[in-house]
């Protein structure tokens, strides 16, 4: 059982390092995005656009998870989680210690895809003051 909650750890833990990294990204290519030329902004924008566009099958499933979660989560109440430990019913505790995994790693991906659509939101800003400011010029 520890190692469950290891891995589950980890895993976590691994999830959190992405969304730090992307986090990241985003804050140098801010402090760069003023410096840099308006194709080398196109192309972190098609860049960025595809990858979010890619994600959202994975957010899709996100959601749904989520929704699944917070549905069982209604229905779990905590009588009937102490009756299982005192029944020992070990199957219903893994299945639900299961879908709790399932609903952490959802949440996350909804996290790292929330990232990703603040960085195409924040390159299209700065692609449109761009454009607005060379429009002044």
């Amino acid at each position: 059982m520890n190692l469950k909650i290891e891995n589950l750890r980890s895993n976590l833990q691994t999830k959190l390092d992405e969304i730090t990294t992307q986090l990241d990204t985003v804050k140098t290519n801010l402090k760069t995005a003023s410096k840099d030329a308006e194709t080398v902004i196109s192309s972190k924008l098609s860049t960025t656009k595809a990858k979010v566009e890619a994600k959202k099958q994975e957010v899709t499933k996100a959601k749904a998870k989520l929704a699944e979660r917070i549905e069982a989560k209604k229905t779990e109440v905590a009588s009937q989680i102490a009756d299982w430990k005192a029944k020992r019913e070990q199957d219903k505790l893994v299945a639900r210690a299961n879908r709790a995994e399932e609903y952490a790693v959802a949440a996350i991906v909804l996290a790292l895809a929330a990232v990703e659509e603040a960085e195409l939101a924040t390159l299209e800003a700065v692609a449109a003051r761009m454009d607005a400011d060379e429009a002044v010029e």
